[in-house]
């Protein structure tokens, strides 16, 4: 009896050793495929739904790598559609095998993910259950209008340069410090890009890219879903304005960044008169609103008369763009 308990043991204790070595294995840290990111991506993502007492809510799980996941309750549904940041309870979740459970922080709401099915009870006990979905851009696959300078579709990169490091990868245009041959003054712009799954990684080496305007003023892309939105986050314009509000969605869903922009103005003599002025559609929410740069961002360069070249900012090569173009317009 003794020697089969033992055995019984010794199997047993293989088994979990085995079973965490796999778990361990499946672990993914980038990842640019859904179908290779692990078992922590199909859980990570947008959740909304309904109250017992009929309450829009919605919550934000973020992956953290390891099972780990941070999770933000937003009362009134997700963001840009009337769920407020600032009310958020934070709380945490670790994944379990095929369930996940959530405590917030104060103890009081739990929650359980299984199957994209979020079902738990808030602070005072009301039952709620969530479903994750996958939100699109209504400005996503736009295309470009009569007279645009169509600088990426898929077919092809003569428009950009250096020619060393441009790079398409499945269709799409990889972020890898390249400009446009086209220069512009005033203009609007339509882009879309794709943020890598990096559960592992934080703040800005999170998936880390950036769209400079005239290559003077840099909009931030990074990963920055959950965050509260910053300056040098999402939607960011790096170092001078936050956005309104941070309209950023999950890795490896497409987004679309919709751009008017009014070049700084000078005199005779080269003496700026007047800052360049943009405003910013975020996924189709305006997060900008005719803001002025007083100058050119971090790494961007000066500002003189001239036009300038949209660029795609490097950062690993972490990011990927689609489906880019421009629109010249008149200056009043």
């Amino acid at each position: 009896m003794r020697t089969l308990l033992c055995a019984l043991t010794v199997v047993c204790l293989c088994g979990w050793l085995s079973l965490t070595a796999q778990e361990k294995a499946a672990q993914v840290k980038v990842a640019t495929d859904p179908e290779q990111a692990g078992p922590d991506f199909p859980i990570q993502g947008e959740y909304v739904g309904e109250t017992a007492s009929k309450q829009r809510l919605g919550a934000e799980v973020i992956a953290l790598g390891d099972g780990k996941f941070q999770v933000n309750f937003l009362p009134g549904g997700l963001r840009g559609e009337g769920g407020i940041y600032e009310k958020r309870v934070e709380a945490s979740g670790q994944r379990d095998g095929q369930t996940t459970r959530i405590t917030s922080k104060d103890g009081k709401w739990s929650a359980t993910i299984q199957d994209g099915r979020m079902t738990g009870t808030t602070g005072d006990g009301i039952r709620f259950e969530l479903q994750r979905i996958i939100r699109q851009s209504k400005t996503l696959g736009q295309k470009p209008p009569t007279g645009a300078v169509v600088l990426f579709d898929g077919s092809g990169a003569d428009n950009w340069e250096p020619k060393s490091r441009v790079q398409i990868v499945d269709g799409a245009l990889v972020g890898n410090d390249i400009a446009s041959k086209q220069k512009f003054r005033d203009h609007k712009l339509h882009l879309e890009f794709r943020l890598t799954f990096m559960p592992y990684a934080r703040g800005q080496a999170r998936s880390n890219s950036g769209v400079y305007i005239q290559h003077r003023y840099e909009i931030q892309v990074l990963d920055s879903f959950g965050l509260r939105g910053a300056n040098n986050e999402c939607g960011g314009i790096y170092g001078q304005h936050a956005p309104l509000i941070n309209m950023c969605y999950p890795p490896l869903q497409w987004q679309t960044y919709d751009v008017e922009f009014r070049a700084a103005r000078f005199d005779s003599s080269g003496k700026k008169v007047a800052n360049a002025v943009i405003t910013i559609w975020h996924n189709g929410v305006l997060i900008h609103d005719k803001v002025e740069l007083k100058g050119p961002t971090g790494g961007g360069q000066p500002e003189t008369d001239s036009p300038g070249p949209l660029f795609l900012q490097g950062h690993g090569g972490q990011v990927r763009y689609r489906n880019i173009w421009a629109v010249e317009t008149k200056a009043d």
